[in-house]
């Protein structure tokens, strides 16, 4: 009998997550796993478990997640997202397909992840933007929140910035980048790049940066709200529809 050889494909996935309950499979709805588990079984014809970099939550978004799985199908690496696509809901699209080492593992490889929040700050809403962006009718100061932004960049103690329900060794994170930038439309994007994020991180920074920009916070403020090492020290969870994740960059 002539052994089938294994080999490790690794997806870059987009999806719109309005309509799914995160990236991780779990019993009280359906998730994107579940999608690319049950697509990808079908089309190669074998039990497929996919693994993820980062567990989106509930109704967040994504323009370049990424995913592995192992597969003894012949169709080449590089033309799986062609044929998985054809498969996949109108909300979910692989952006890319490739062959990676056995040993490659998207969360445990040192690795650059980016992520914007968009918020939408005008005295009236957009619908067409409401999937994907956040709307705030206060005036934001987006001086100060860049002043705060600046703030988080760094090493630090994120245990304000993440989520009482974080079970983690260590809340120490290494932040690259952070800034908030308004756009002539009207819309403020929090971009922050780091090389690893806990639950919630993002959201309860830019939850932590409106505040700052509709003046409950100061921005020399978020200093101490690091120092403080509690959730209640920071602003609020921000609502998921405005977060995006942007891409993972491997080092």
């Amino acid at each position: 009998m002539v052994e089938m050889n294994r080999m490790r494909v690794k997806l870059v996935v987009a999806y719109e997550g309005t309509n799914y309950c995160g990236w991780q499979v779990q019993p009280n709805g359906i998730t994107i796993e579940e999608v690319l588990n049950r697509t990808l079984s079908e089309l190669l014809h074998e039990e497929i478990q996919v693994t993820g970099a980062s567990r989106t939550d509930a109704g967040v978004h994504s323009l370049g997640n990424v995913a592995v799985f192992d597969t003894e199908s012949r169709i080449p690496p590089d033309k799986i997202c062609y044929a998985l696509n054809q498969r996949l809901p109108e909300d979910i699209a692989v952006q890319s397909s490739c062959q990676v080492p056995d040993d490659f593992h998207p969360r445990h490889c040192y690795s650059e992840k980016t992520y914007e929040y968009r918020i939408l700050n005008r005295k009236i809403p957009i619908p067409t933007l409401r999937r994907d962006t956040y709307f705030y009718y206060r005036n934001l100061d987006v001086e100060k929140m860049q002043q705060a932004a600046a703030c988080l960049v760094g090493e630090h103690d994120f245990k304000s910035f993440c989520s009482m329900k974080t079970s983690v060794e260590t809340t120490v994170r290494r932040i690259l980048s952070c800034s908030a930038v308004r756009s002539c439309d009207d819309i403020i994007t929090i971009r922050v790049t780091g090389t690893g994020f806990l639950y919630h991180m993002v959201r309860i920074i830019a939850g932590t940066l409106i505040s700052v920009g509709v003046g409950e916070i100061e921005p020399e403020a978020v200093a101490e709200i690091l120092e403080k090492k509690e959730r209640k020290a920071a602003g609020p969870t921000a609502p998921a529809c405005g977060l995006t994740m942007i891409g993972i960059k491997y080092g």
